[in-house]
This record gives C-alpha cells, sequence and structure tokens, in this order.
C-alpha cells in the first residue's frame, strides 16, 4: 500500500532533504526529492505525488508562492509545510492558504510517520466520499425515474441537457406522472447537487400560510409567530428550490414570488434585512397555465420567468410499453418492504394492466402493486390481485355491422388462444399495441377461466 504513496521533498538544504526522504523510505514510500521550487514544478510535469514536503524559506520562488502554485495545477495534493522555529507564522500563513499541516525542524522521526499517516487516512476517506457522492447521484439518477418508452427518453435526454443550466424550468404533466422525480433528477445532475432540494407543495397551504412557508418570519410578526423561523426560500440557499402546484397560488404571491425571481433577494416576513436568493427554481403544474393567464388569475409575467425551459411529463396511457417495467420495480420493492415472496406478474394480470387507462397514472399504478402485494398468495401477482380488475361474460356479435363482425372476430381469436396476445395479436395479423387498442376500444375483458 505505501509503495503506492509518492511523496516529494522540497527543501534547498541537502541534509534535510537526505534525512527526511530516508526516513520516508525506511517506511516504504515512493519518495523524489527537489532542491528547489522550480524544481519541483519540472518534476511534477512528469508524475504525479500524493504528498509534498515544502520547504516554507527557499532562495528564489518560497514555499508560499509555490503552495499558490500548486493550489491551481494539484489540488488534490496535500502539501505539509517545513519550517524553522521562528518562522511559525508563516507556516500558519500557508495553512490559511490551503497546506495541510506543518512540520518543525528539528524533525522528529516518528511525529513523520504519524503525520503522514493522517494525510493518506484523509486523502482516503475524501476519495471515498467522492465515490460514495456518485454513488449516490447515479442511484438517484437511474432509479428515480424508470422508463424505455421514446416519450420518457426523451424526458430523460431534456433533463441531461437543461441540469448544467441554471435557467428556471417548468414540468407540466397530470398527477401522478412524476413530476416531483423529475424534479430531482434535475437537481441531483446539477451543479447544485450536494446542496439542499427543498420542496413545496403549493396547493396545501393557504396564501397566509404558505407565505410563512416560503419567507420565513421574525418572532413577533404575527399572533403564532412565537418563534423566529427560517422559510424554504432560506433552507434551499445553495441548492434547489421545488414549487409543486404552482398554478393554484394567490395573485399577490405570485407578485411577492416575481419579486424574489427579479431581485435576487427576500425578506422575512416581518423582517426588514434582506436575505440573498441563491437557489435554482423548477416549478411544476398539472394545470394549463396559458389558459389561466386569459382568465386573469395567473401572472404572464411571472409564467415566462418560470417557464425559460418546459418539460412535459406524458400521461402512463401514453407510454404503455414501461408499464411492465415500472410493474416489476414496485413488485420488487413492495415485496422487500412487505416481506411477502411475490417475485412475478402473470401474463393475465400484465394484460389487465396494459388495457387499463391509469387516470392516476404511475402512482396508481404503484399503489396498485403495493395492494397485490399485501392481498395476494403464492409467489405470482395474479389479475384478480388488482383493484380495477372486473370479470366480463365473452360477447356475441347481434348484428352483421362491420364493427360488430370486427369485434366478433377478436373475440373469438382471444378465446381461441386463450388470451395469449401475442398469439391472438399474430393470428390476427396485427401487432399487439394494435390489439391493445381494439380490446380497449370494445370494452372487452378477459374472462377468469382463460
Amino acid at each position: 500500500m505505501k509503495k503506492n504513496i509518492r511523496v516529494m521533498v522540497v527543501d534547498d538544504e541537502l541534509i534535510v532533504r537526505e534525512s527526511l526522504s530516508g526516513w520516508l523510505k525506511m517506511d516504504g514510500y515512493a519518495v523524489e526529492t527537489a532542491a528547489s521550487a522550480e524544481d519541483a514544478l519540472d518534476l511534477l510535469k512528469k508524475q504525479r505525488f500524493n504528498v509534498m514536503f515544502l520547504d516554507n524559506k527557499m532562495p528564489g520562488m518560497d514555499g508560499l508562492e509555490l503552495l499558490d502554485r500548486l493550489k491551481e495545477e494539484e489540488p488534490d495534493m496535500a502539501v505539509i509545510m517545513i519550517t524553522a522555529y521562528g518562522s511559525i507564522d508563516g507556516a500558519i500563513k500557508a495553512m490559511k492558504n490551503g497546506a495541510y499541516d506543518y512540520l518543525l525542524k528539528p524533525f522528529d522521526p516518528n511525529e513523520i510517520g504519524l503525520l503522514i499517516q493522517k494525510v493518506i487516512d484523509y486523502q482516503g476517506l475524501a476519495e471515498e466520499n467522492i465515490i460514495l457522492k456518485d454513488q449516490i447521484r447515479e442511484k438517484n439518477r437511474l432509479e428515480s425515474l424508470i422508463g424505455q418508452s421514446k416519450a420518457m427518453q426523451n424526458v430523460f435526454n431534456l433533463i441531461l441537457d437543461v441540469a448544467e443550466a441554471e435557467s428556471n424550468i417548468l414540468i407540466t404533466g397530470e398527477t401522478g406522472t412524476g413530476k416531483e422525480l423529475v424534479a430531482k433528477a434535475i437537481h441531483t445532475q446539477s451543479p447544485r447537487a450536494y446542496g439542499p432540494f427543498i420542496a413545496v407543495n403549493c396547493g396545501a397551504f393557504t396564501e397566509h400560510l404558505l407565505e410563512s412557508e416560503l419567507f420565513g418570519h421574525e418572532k413577533g410578526a404575527f399572533t403564532d409567530a412565537v418563534f423566529a423561523k427560517k422559510g424554504r426560500f432560506e433552507l434551499a440557499q445553495g441548492g434547489t428550490l421545488f414549487l409543486d402546484e404552482v398554478g393554484v397560488i394567490s395573485m399577490k404571491m405570485q407578485i411577492d414570488l416575481l419579486r424574489v425571481l427579479e431581485e435576487k433577494s427576500f425578506y422575512r416576513v416581518g423582517g426588514t434585512q434582506p436575505i440573498e436568493a441563491d437557489f435554482r427554481i423548477l416549478s411544476a403544474t398539472n394545470r394549463e397555465l396559458g389558459q389561466a393567464i386569459q382568465e386573469s388569475i395567473f401572472r404572464q409575467d411571472l409564467y415566462y420567468r418560470l417557464n425559460v425551459i418546459t418539460i412535459h411529463v406524458p400521461p402512463l396511457r401514453e407510454r404503455k410499453e414501461d408499464i411492465p417495467l415500472l410493474a416489476n420495480h414496485f413488485l420488487r420493492r413492495f415485496a422487500k418492504d412487505l416481506n411477502k415472496p411475490f417475485d412475478n406478474i402473470s401474463r393475465d394480470a400484465l394484460d389487465e394492466m396494459m388495457l387499463y387507462d391509469w387516470p392516476g397514472n404511475v402512482r396508481e399504478l404503484e399503489n396498485a402493486i403495493e395492494r397485490a402485494v399485501v392481498v395476494g398468495r403464492g409467489r405470482t401477482i395474479q389479475a384478480e390481485n388488482l383493484p380495477f380488475y372486473k370479470e366480463k361474460p365473452s360477447y356475441t356479435p347481434k348484428d352483421g355491422t362491420l364493427k360488430e363482425v370486427e369485434k366478433g372476430h377478436i373475440i373469438e381469436v382471444l378465446e381461441e388462444t386463450r388470451w395469449n396476445i401475442s398469439k391472438a395479436a399474430s393470428t390476427l395479423g396485427i401487432d399487439r399495441v394494435t390489439l391493445y387498442n381494439r380490446i380497449k376500444k370494445y370494452g372487452l375483458k378477459k374472462p377468469s377461466d382463460a
């Protein structure tokens, strides 16, 4: 392990270079030496080092000047300043400028060993922290949003395109489509990823409560303000603020929000000191804001501030190819959470899910799978475990219209194939999606004995 740690000793005194490098080599470290700052920079062009012992006082470029260069060119390298007893002030200044620690002359070999081990441990923890953050970021990216449909792939690509910018984004879509998940994905892919993600459901508060929730308040600002309270604007500093159901806020709150966006500062309720607004706003709505503007219940200038970029999340009925993927994802999660042995979804149940319209979108699918896991038995989710399942008898055509003939023929083929959608579609000479659409159009339901 130690032989992989590369150390450079930079000092204009030969005795210091030899003694310090000798002790480090005896401890098993790979060591190079340099007699000046200029020589050290030449060495750094050829190889990388984990740690540098750097003399504070040298002719030519001194240690502090070299330290400033290293902050730009080798920011990951730990620098330990070498200083005499009477020059501790310079060493402290160096630490303020980015040095890791300082080492006093004359040296204690035991102190050197402990110091470099501390540096190595610190660098290891820092590297582990970076790896962990990357893993969390990737995990959030992969698990928060699921979909293989073209519509969702377009959403994923747009998220990656806009995440790096600071532009305000309006996320539109029906209730339950996953607008907050899109907002979180944008946040985790943005430069603000390690700052806070603060979400506010604007529809959950009255106008008065929403004002206090967003702006915070000072003690005594109103009757119930017993203590001062930070608002969501303040809590989101350095990160992202997500305003869900932004279309329902009052005209007064719209004016207040617009002022924050324009002036980049705000006041707590009852406060007199401005607070800097350092956050990115992502907002979402399931309303048609264009119509709201025409009805004079939403400000056009605020709309343009919030809607620099629009991301529309499609309803589940428009991306049904994602249903099996989502259903199995929820199945694994709830089976683990509820300690149930489910590991499969029957073809009948999948067919029922593919034929259903999902007015509640992904959230409704999630709830349906949770219910199925709770009430079901065995290892496989069956159609009858789904909350919307209703058994319907087979249909016999009553007249000879083209519509009825087509309907009757589809029913006949489905019954012959025992409702195997793939086989039925092949027999009819159409694809599965077309067959699903015909089944939906005619309101057909698979009998329980199919």
